[in-house]
C-alpha cells in the first residue's frame, strides 16, 4: 500500500499519525514487510512512475501535523483546513492546499522558527547536494515557467534563489519525516520494500541537468521512447514515453548516475523492487512520433555490466525483479546469475489448466516473491467477479473458465476468494509473500490502484480509517503464524 492511500483529514495519505498507526497494525498482524510505490514527485497524471526526479521525494506526502509539531505551522491553521471526503484522492484539490501549507512552513522555517532544525537542514543539503541542487533549480525554473517542459524554457532563464531554497526545504522536510517513519517501522521488525522505475520522465531534473546520458535530438526531445509491445494489459502495448538511456555513455564512467540513484534509494528503503527488470536485458524502443507501442524494436540493455558496477560500489543488492510480461530465457538467466528473486502473481495462475504453468504455486521456486496481485492488477475480488481489466478484456467464457479453475485449485467456494488467495500465497514455498491491502480487506474493482495504459484517474484509492480493524489484523496474524511466515 502506497502512503498516499493512508487515511487522514488532508485529502491524501501522508507520513503523519496515520502512517504510524498503519505500522502498528502491521506489527500487530505479524507482518514484516511494507511494500510501497516510488516516492518521487509525480510529473504527469499523478503517476509515481513518472516523476520530476529519480531521487527527490513527493511533497504531497509531507504531513501538516508533523509541520505543526515542529512549530512551523500553527494548529489553528490546520483546524481551518476544510474536510475532504475519504476513499479517494482528489489531486486537483489537494495539491494547491498542500503547497500553500508548505510555503507557509518554509517562510516560518527561514524566518527563525526552525532554529532547532537548522543544523540538520544544512547537513541534509550538503550530503544530498549532487541531486538536490539541480532538482531545486529545476523546480524553481519550472515554477517560473508555469509548469512548461524544460525544452520550452528560454535560454536566458535563471532559477529564483528563493524558490530554489523553498524546494530544498521541502525535500529536507520530506526526508526528515520519512526517516522517522522508516526507523519506527524498522524498530518494530518491519522492512520497507521500495520501487525503482527503470526509466525516468523526460520532464525531469535528471534529463534536464544531464541530457548527455539520454537519447535526445538537438532540441532536447527524445528520438525514441520506452514502452512495451501488446501484452496482457493492453492490446496496443503501453507507450510510456520516457526517453531512453545512452548506455554506452553511462558505461564510460562506471554507471555513476545509476550508482548514485541506487545509493539514495537504499538510504530510503530496505529492499527494492526493480520495475520492468526485463529492460535491463532488452528494452522496447518506439519512435517518438508513434501513438501506440505496437511498432518498435528490442534493443540490448546494459545486462551484467550494470549489476557488476552496482555490486562493486554498493555491495549486496537486496532487490526483487519484476519479471512479468514478455520474458525470455535470457532475462531469466540475467536474473538468476545475480541471485535475484522474481515475481509470481496468483491472478495469472488460472488462465490455462497447464500443470506446468510457472504461476501455479506448486511450480514456485523458493527464491521468488508471490503476490496475490499488484498495483497494476484489479483487486482479487474484482478479478474474480469482473470480466474486464483495463484494455485487456476477458470474455464471459474466459472469466467463467478462470473462476472455475481457481475454485477447483484452491478448494474454495468463492465467498472469500481474497482470503483463499492470501492463504495460497502464504502456504507456498516462495520465500516471500506480499498482498495488496485491498485484498486483505476484500475490496472490489472500485479500489483498484492503477489500470495500465489508462491516461488518467489512477493512483487515487485510499483506505478508510474504520477499515483497519482488530478483527482483520487478528485473522491475518493467525494465517501468517499458521504458515510460519
Amino acid at each position: 500500500m502506497h502512503p498516499t492511500s493512508l487515511p487522514g483529514r488532508f485529502g491524501i495519505g501522508d507520513l503523519g499519525p496515520q502512517a504510524y498507526r498503519f505500522a502498528d497494525f502491521l506489527r500487530a498482524s505479524g507482518q514484516r514487510l511494507w511494500q510501497i510505490l516510488p516516492l518521487g514527485p509525480p510529473a504527469r497524471a499523478n503517476s509515481p512512475y513518472m516523476c520530476h526526479s529519480s531521487m527527490a521525494g513527493n511533497p504531497l506526502l509531507i504531513s501538516p501535523e508533523s509541520l505543526a509539531q515542529a512549530g512551523l505551522l500553527s494548529w489553528q491553521e490546520l483546524e481551518q483546513v476544510p474536510a475532504f471526503p475519504g476513499g479517494a484522492v482528489d489531486f486537483d484539490a489537494v495539491t494547491p492546499l498542500k503547497w500553500r501549507l508548505l510555503r507557509k512552513a518554509a517562510a516560518s522555517f527561514f524566518g527563525g522558527s526552525g532554529t532547532h532544525l537548522r543544523l540538520e537542514y544544512e547537513r541534509f543539503c550538503e550530503s544530498q547536494a549532487a541531486w538536490l541542487e539541480p532538482f531545486a533549480d529545476f523546480e524553481a525554473l519550472k515554477e517560473a515557467g508555469c509548469g512548461a517542459p524544460w525544452t520550452e524554457w528560454p535560454g536566458s532563464a535563471r532559477p529564483d534563489p528563493h524558490e530554489a531554497r523553498l524546494q530544498k526545504f521541502v525535500q529536507f522536510e520530506f526526508f526528515r519525516e520519512w526517516g522517522h517513519l522508516k526507523r519506527y517501522c524498522n524498530e518494530r521488525g518491519i522492512a520497507i520494500v521500495g520501487d525503482l522505475p527503470i526509466f525516468v520522465a523526460h520532464d525531469s531534473a535528471d534529463v534536464w541537468s544531464q541530457p548527455e546520458l539520454f537519447d535526445l535530438d538537438e532540441s532536447g526531445l527524445p528520438r525514441m521512447v520506452a514502452g512495451v509491445p501488446p501484452d496482457y494489459f493492453s492490446k496496443t502495448g503501453q507507450l510510456w514515453g520516457n526517453p531512453l538511456y545512452r548506455w554506452d555513455v553511462m558505461a564510460g564512467d562506471g554507471h555513476r548516475w545509476w550508482v548514485r540513484r541506487m545509493q539514495v534509494l537504499f538510504e530510503t528503503v530496505d529492499m527494492v523492487r526493480l520495475d520492468h527488470f526485463r529492460g535491463f536485458e532488452k528494452y522496447w524502443a518506439v519512435s517518438a512520433g508513434e501513438t501506440t507501442a505496437e511498432r518498435g524494436e528490442w534493443i540490448d540493455g546494459p545486462g551484467d555490466a550494470l549489476f557488476a558496477a552496482l555490486r562493486d560500489a554498493l555491495g549486496r543488492l537486496p532487490v526483487i525483479a519484476e519479471d512479468l510480461g514478455l520474458i525470455t530465457p535470457e532475462v531469466h538467466a540475467l536474473r538468476d546469475r545475480w541471485g535475484v528473486p522474481g515475481m509470481r502473481v496468483l491472478q495469472f495462475a488460472f488462465g490455462s489448466d497447464d500443470p506446468e504453468d510457472p504461476f501455479k504455486p506448486h511450480n514456485f521456486p523458493r527464491n521468488c516473491v508471490v503476490y496475490t496481485g499488484t498495483h497494476d492488477n484489479d483487486t482479487t475480488v474484482g478479478w474474480f467477479h469482473d470480466s474486464s481489466s483495463g484494455d485487456h478484456v476477458r470474455t464471459p467464457e474466459e472469466v467463467l473458465r478462470e473462476r472455475r479453475l481457481a475454485l477447483k485449485y484452491l478448494a474454495s467456494d468463492g465467498r472469500e476468494i481474497h482470503w483463499d488467495f492470501i492463504r495460497a500465497a502464504l502456504a507456498s514455498v516462495a520465500d516471500t509473500a506480499i498482498y495488496p491491502m485491498q485484498d486483505v480487506l476484500g475490496l472490489g474493482s472500485q479500489a483498484r490502484m492503477n489500470v495500465p495504459s489508462k491516461p488518467a484517474g489512477n493512483w487515487r484509492w485510499r483506505l478508510l480509517e474504520d477499515q483497519l480493524t482488530e478483527a482483520c489484523g487478528s485473522r491475518l496474524l493467525d494465517m501468517t503464524l499458521l504458515y510460519g511466515r
